[in-house]
């Protein structure tokens, strides 16, 4: 059975019930036959049998006595045989029921006790089946004589001659409703499922295109959207595969290409000048530290989203790590002139990983004067709201489009289409503030229009408030 198609086994199972159903029919009209049929007859014979010997209990089985029985015999549907002793019953009824004489020992032990007996059986003479009852009649002075009674059975056919035709139309409608039912049954329930087969073989073949098309709001539909809808996340998976090995592609070749080409200049010593060769250098390096920085965060990322990374965690004075990490940007405020705002809740505590904390900051700090136009604002916002530690970095530059909003964090994914290399990065930056925010437990989000510029915000859980209010 494990090796069966669900189609074949349902098919198995239809095709039991239907022999069950037959066979449970045959045995109800044999039942019926034998309980209502054979036990009526018996009913019948048994109290005619009676009836009739009861007005015999005095003198002898005279001809009187005899024709009226035998004239019973003419108007009822019995066969009615009257004889003065057992061994007489040979030469009116000469027949063997199921091959056996009409009455064994026993049978006359019983009847000359005063009771009678019952007799069924095939009479081959007459082929068929008789049922009837051997009754002694009773004198003054003893048994004076035996009666038969007997009539030879209707066979099945004709007990149920008018029935079968009915249940005949009856069964044929049955059976051809139910083949309809089971054919529109095969083609709704089969039929998708042939189809969901046949794309799942095209989906892992790397097809990942194909759909399909249901308006069904049953088991089926539901099955068939989940699957439309794993083909389309799968789908999207693949592109953002495909854009993240080539923006892999694209932000090593660079440095490969700058590393690769300035030293084949320095080994052939073609440049005009000691200054030429340093400034070679000077990029060499520069493109050198790209890489490796590349590489770590690359690193650093997977090792981020381990599951089995534990943070190092300590009350921290979050103020003075964001002032810490504003002053490595001192340089870079100064040269594009930012105006810079910042207001801050100086005395708020946070459990958390100093380090990646600071990482988080660093590294949103550093996308907003990057992406900062010159003389813009630069707003940088702690407070507490409640048990949550917000922390907000809002700039006036470069608008991020909606259709970008839900990506930034991706692996590789930058805004900036052209990868200027001006503004640096490799569009992991944010992956890893948005990993280190997701184990602290805390929240990213990010907001971007012309009006108000462009604002992300970062929330943690103030652990220490718990603890406090505890």
């Amino acid at each position: 059975m494990k090796k069966l198609t669900l189609s074949k086994k349902i098919l198995i199972i239809l095709v039991a019930s239907l022999a069950f159903t037959i066979l449970f029919s045959f045995f109800f009209i044999h039942f019926l036959y034998s309980q209502l049929y054979l036990s009526s007859i018996e009913e019948s014979i048994v109290y005619q049998g009676k009836r009739t010997t009861s007005h015999y209990h005095y003198g002898e089985l005279g001809d009187e006595i005899i024709e009226k029985i035998q004239w019973y015999n003419i108007v009822s549907e019995y066969e009615v045989i009257v004889v003065d002793n057992l061994d007489d019953f040979s030469s009116y009824f000469p027949y063997k029921i199921n091959y056996e004489n009409l009455i064994g020992n026993e049978e006359r032990a019983r009847l000359n006790k005063g009771a009678y007996i019952m007799k069924k059986g095939y009479v081959e003479e007459l082929d068929r089946e008789i049922l009837g009852a051997i009754f002694p009649i009773k004198g003054e002075t003893g048994l004076i004589g035996f009666i038969y009674i007997y009539v030879p059975l209707a066979a099945i056919q004709d007990v149920f001659r008018e029935s079968i035709p009915l249940l005949v139309i009856v069964g044929t409608l049955f059976f051809f409703i139910l083949f309809l039912g089971l054919n529109r049954t095969w083609q709704s329930l089969f039929r998708p499922l042939q189809e969901l087969q046949r794309l799942s073989v095209e989906v892992s073949k790397g097809n990942y295109s194909s759909r399909i098309e249901t308006d069904r709001e049953d088991e089926i539909g539901q099955l068939a959207k989940a699957f439309n809808s794993m083909s389309l996340s799968l789908e999207e998976q693949e592109k953002r595969k495909k854009e993240f090995t080539s923006n892999l592609v694209h932000e090593l070749r660079t440095p490969l290409t700058y590393i690769g080409g300035y030293t084949h200049v320095l080994k052939e010593k073609i440049y005009s000048s000691p200054e030429e060769a340093e400034s070679y250098l000077t990029t060499i390096e520069k493109e050198t530290v790209r890489l490796n920085k590349l590489i770590n965060d690359l690193i650093e990322l997977n090792h981020l989203q381990e599951e089995l990374y534990v943070l190092a965690e300590e009350p921290i004075v979050i103020a003075q790590i964001i002032l810490d990490t504003l002053d490595l940007f001192n340089i870079l405020i100064t040269e594009k002139r930012l105006d810079l705002q910042v207001d801050i809740e100086e005395d708020l505590i946070l459990v958390g990983d100093p380090k990646r904390i600071q990482q988080v900051f660093y590294n949103i700090i550093d996308n907003a004067v990057k992406y900062s136009f010159d003389r813009g604002k630069l707003g940088i916002q702690l407070k507490s709201e409640g048990e949550i530690v917000s922390f907000k970095v809002t700039n006036e530059g470069i608008v991020i489009p909606k259709e970008d909003i839900n990506r930034i964090g991706e692996r590789f994914f930058r805004t900036d289409k052209a990868r200027n290399r001006t503004t640096g990065g490799s569009g992991l930056g944010l992956s890893i503030v948005k990993e280190i925010t997701r184990l602290h437990g805390g929240t990213f989000s990010i907001h971007s229009d012309t009006a108000t510029g462009t604002t992300v915000t970062v929330r943690f859980v103030n652990k220490m408030e718990d603890g406090d209010e505890q």
